[in-house]
């Protein structure tokens, strides 16, 4: 089940957002979509979950452009966390996660349903937190949440804005390495946006380099992260680094 990005266009009135971008996404792999601030990434991912419809070009999953798939349909497909998941409402941990078992309930909540968000729960480490009203929690702890709901509609792709802007240092690895294994283990995809180039090269298989609304450079990290690139888009002069674990990116000065 391939996912393609082909040639999208969205402009927010006359102001032109994205300008003809393209990507494919193949099961199993992480692709995160990096660029300074404004240059479009969240509204790719927007486009990609539906939530703003693109005004050219094509999303094609498993053979189908996604604006054709009806929303119940789709949501059994994706699985989309925004940046501004974490508002808190009042529902315990385990009522949210459940939430995402929607596009698949008939008559009712199954053990089945049960079962898979009793994975998705240990997962990410919420047992404890089970009973927990989610507005008692931290942003941390609500993003893992938000994740898990998602994870628990067991889609083929998984959409994440900011996965890790409210985490500390620890649970920014410890989801990462979560939403990898995801895709590896289960041959899903997971594209997200990443602020942090340096999480951005350790955990994922694809970079997306978006440069005012462009693409300005597509593919492995090796290939994407180098000074050239760096400085021409984020106007910083950087060393690239190639350490046990990735490469990693020393920013210098602004030039």
């Amino acid at each position: 089940m391939e996912l393609f990005i082909e040639g999208v266009n969205f402009s927010y009135g006359s102001y032109p957002v994205l300008q003809s971008v393209s990507m494919e996404v193949k099961p199993g792999q992480v692709l995160s979509i990096i660029g300074p601030n404004g240059t479009g990434k969240s509204t790719l991912l927007r486009c990609l979950a539906q939530v703003l419809k693109p005004q050219g070009g094509k999303i094609i999953l498993d053979g189908r452009e996604i604006s054709k798939i009806n929303s119940r349909q789709l949501a059994k497909m994706m699985g989309y966390v925004p940046q501004a998941a974490g508002e808190a409402f009042s529902f315990t941990v385990l009522e949210t996660v459940l939430m995402g078992r929607k596009p698949h309930l008939t008559w009712g909540v199954g053990q089945q349903d049960l079962d898979v968000v009793a994975d998705v729960m240990r997962l990410m480490h919420l047992e404890e937190l089970a009973q927990r009203q989610l507005d008692e929690l931290s942003g941390g702890q609500k993003q893992r949440v938000f994740i898990a709901r998602a994870l628990a509609q067991q889609p083929q792709v998984l959409l994440l804005d900011e996965p890790t802007a409210s985490l500390d240092i620890r649970h920014q690895l410890e989801v990462l390495e979560l939403v990898r294994d995801f895709a590896h283990r289960q041959k899903r995809q997971v594209v997200m946006v990443l602020h942090d180039l340096n999480l951005a090269a350790r955990f994922s298989d694809l970079l997306l380099m978006l440069n005012d609304g462009r693409v300005f450079a597509a593919g492995s990290p090796r290939d994407v992260l180098n000074e050239a690139n760096v400085r021409a888009v984020y106007g910083v002069k950087a060393r690239i680094l190639n350490g046990a674990t990735g490469y990693y990116v020393i920013p210098l000065n602004p030039v």
